[in-house]
C-alpha cells in the first residue's frame, strides 16, 4: 500500500485534524535564545532533568526546543496550554499523551537529526516517523549486511554504486519508522521484514516474516522535509492523506 508524497508550506491559522488525515510538521531546532527560553518554560521537571544530562550546550538546546515544539504542536490540536500536557511511555519507550491530556485521542511520533525535527500527528491510528541526515558512512555496507534483511541487502548490492548511498538511507528510515509505529522497540528485529529502497520506487512494506498481514495493515510514505535529509512515515491502515507543514513560531 502506498500514498503520494506531500508538499511543505506554512500551516493554516486554524489546524484541524480529520480522522482520515496525518499531519507532519518540520522544524529547525536552532532557535534564537528568546525562543529557547520561551519553550523551556513549558517543559516538565523530568524534561528539564533530561536536558541537563546533555554535555554540549547545542545538544541541550536542541532537546529543549524539540520537546517544547512537541508540546506547542500538540497543544494546538487539543486547545491546551503546552505546559499542561502530560506524557506516558510504553514498556519499549514509545511516548503517548497521558490521561487527561488527550491520551487515546491523538497519536504522535517524533524524530530529530542534525538540527531538524519531524513531528507526525494522527487521530485514532498508530504512526511512526524517522529522519536522518544523509551523510557519508564508510561502513554503510557492513551496517546493511548486519541490520537489513537478506533480500534488502541483495537489492542494495544490485544497485549501481552511485545509487546505494541514497538507497541505504531510504531503507533505514522506512524500517525505523515502521518499528517506531508498532512501538515494539528492538523486540522486532530489523532483519525480519523488508521495505522498498530504490530511487523511484514507492515506499512500501514488502513483507514481515513474523506478521505477514502487516503488508496490508501498514502504509509507508517517503518524506522530503529538507535537502540532504531522508525521512519516512509509517501509518496504521490506509485511505488516509498527509499534510506537511513547516513550523513557524
Amino acid at each position: 500500500m502506498t500514498v503520494p508524497g506531500c508538499s511543505w508550506g506554512p500551516p493554516p491559522g486554524v489546524v484541524a485534524l480529520a480522522g482520515g488525515e496525518v499531519h507532519v510538521w518540520g522544524a529547525v531546532l536552532d532557535q534564537p535564545p528568546s525562543q529557547v527560553l520561551r519553550l523551556a518554560h513549558t517543559l516538565s521537571a523530568d524534561e528539564h532533568a533530561r536536558a541537563d544530562r546533555y554535555f554540549f550546550a547545542r545538544d541541550r538546546q536542541h532537546y529543549i526546543v524539540g520537546r517544547g515544539l512537541l508540546r506547542a504542536i500538540l497543544g494546538r490540536y487539543l486547545g491546551s496550554e503546552p505546559a499542561r500536557l502530560r506524557f506516558a511511555y510504553s514498556s519499549h519507550g514509545k511516548p503517548s499523551l497521558a490521561e487527561p491530556s488527550g491520551g487515546g485521542i491523538l497519536h504522535f511520533n517524533v524524530s530529530h537529526s542534525k538540527g531538524l525535527g519531524l513531528y507526525a500527528v494522527a487521530r485514532d491510528r498508530q504512526i511512526g516517523v524517522d529522519l536522518e541526515r544523509v551523510r557519508p558512512l564508510p561502513d554503510a555496507a557492513q551496517l546493511a549486511e548486519r541490520f537489513f534483511s537478506p533480500r534488502e541487502y541483495a537489492a542494495l548490492r544490485a544497485l549501481p554504486a552511485h545509487m546505494r548511498h541514497e538507497a541505504f538511507f531510504n531503507c533505514w528510515t522506512r524500517k525505523e519508522a515502521y518499528v517506531k509505529a508498532r512501538g515494539e522497540g528492538l523486540s522486532l528485529p530489523l532483519d525480519q521484514f523488508d521495505v522498498s529502497l530504490a530511487r523511484g520506487k514507492p515506499a512500501r512494506l514488502l513483507c514481515n516474516e513474523r506478521e505477514p498481514r502487516d503488508v496490508i495493515r501498514w502504509t509507508l510514505q517517503e518524506l522530503t522535509p529538507a535537502p540532504g535529509y531522508a525521512a519516512a512515515l509509517a501509518v496504521q491502515g490506509y485511505g488516509w492523506q498527509s499534510r506537511c507543514w513547516q513550523w513557524k513560531g
